[in-house]
């Protein structure tokens, strides 16, 4: 489900009607506290492209892009890329930049990542080797 283009509503009756497991974007989210507190407490992952959200004028400057916003409502979120040769970025551009616009530190590209390992669709033996070589890291 995309919560990019369509009002919080569109993502509860996604939840509701459709039992998704993920809301891809999801960043209108947080027009709503309903919302907002149903993706926390059922640890609903937000697959946020921030690049494309620019892209797409969802928000006209990566600086004023809601991602951190989300993080702070304690939302599980990942950073992912949205058809790279379209909007002219993979997953690594979209990481520098999220560094670039909001100085985050390694802290939270970790988390980032312990989400995007936690909510991938791979074995549990996959998961578990991802998380080793993050702990790694």
């Amino acid at each position: 489900m995309r919560g990019e283009e369509g009002p919080a509503e569109y993502i509860k009756e996604a939840l509701d009607v459709l039992k998704v497991q993920r809301i891809d974007h999801g960043v209108r989210c947080l027009e709503s506290d309903e919302v907002v507190e149903r993706l926390r407490n059922e640890q609903i992952v937000l697959t946020v492209c921030p690049l494309s959200n620019v892209s797409l004028k969802v928000v006209g400057d990566l600086r004023d892009h809601p991602l951190p916003r989300l993080l702070a409502e304690g939302l599980k979120v990942t950073i992912s890329s949205d058809d790279p040769a379209y909007f002219g970025g993979g997953m690594l551009t979209n990481h520098i930049a999220c560094a670039e616009a909001f100085d985050w530190d390694e802290a939270v590209f970790r988390q980032l990542t312990r989400n995007a390992i936690e909510e991938a669709f791979v074995t549990p033996q996959r998961r578990q080797e991802l998380m080793a070589r993050l702990a790694a890291a």
